[in-house]
């Protein structure tokens, strides 16, 4: 079936689609990353244990 002009203006899309999931997923992937690197960074200088350079 072809879609004419009249009804492609009609097509609306869906509230949560593909990219949005994916975005969501990812931020919240980041968040615990971020939370991961900075506890480690906390115990690292509370326990005094940093690679001497």
């Amino acid at each position: 079936m072809i879609l004419g002009d009249k009804d492609l203006l009609n097509l609306r899309g869906g509230n949560l689609n593909a990219t949005f999931i994916n975005a969501i997923v990812k931020g919240i992937s980041l968040l615990m990353e971020l939370g991961k690197t900075l506890g480690s960074t906390i115990r690292r200088v509370t326990t005094n244990s940093s690679c001497k350079i």
